[in-house]
């Protein structure tokens, strides 16, 4: 692992839209805008230093720009396949994927990618 480069977070973001019943299902991509701008003002809550933030989206949130300090990803089809490349793809790079999907769970640390919950991510 290079720990001299800077980790790489990946939201899913409909899994972590959906841990708050806030009525987001009206409105699937004005709550993942909502998510975006969170991690782009807070950051990830207890990381400190550079960290690179990718947000996941799928569905009804594709199409949700990136703005400075988070880069959005819109999954051509599943948003768990679209996430497990992502973290196949990065490397030696330490990754933090953030979901509570036990199965995507499962499959990025099988990889190497450490997890955590939709809770450590700002509200």
């Amino acid at each position: 692992m290079d720990d001299t480069a800077a980790p790489l977070v990946i939201v899913d973001a409909a899994n972590v839209v959906g841990s708050v019943p806030d009525g987001w299902w009206r409105d699937r991509r004005g709550a993942a805008e909502r998510l975006r701008d969170r991690l782009a003002s807070d950051g990830l809550p207890g990381r400190r230093g550079p960290v690179e933030i990718v947000l996941v989206v799928e569905g009804a949130a594709r199409g949700v720009e990136s703005v400075p300090g988070v880069r959005v990803e819109s999954a051509p089809g599943s948003g768990d396949d679209h996430l497990v490349a992502l973290v196949d793809g990065a490397g030696d790079r330490p990754v933090l994927v953030v979901t509570a999907d036990r199965e995507l769970r499962r499959r990025v640390t099988a990889l190497g990618a450490d997890v955590t919950g939709p809770r450590s991510v700002p509200r």
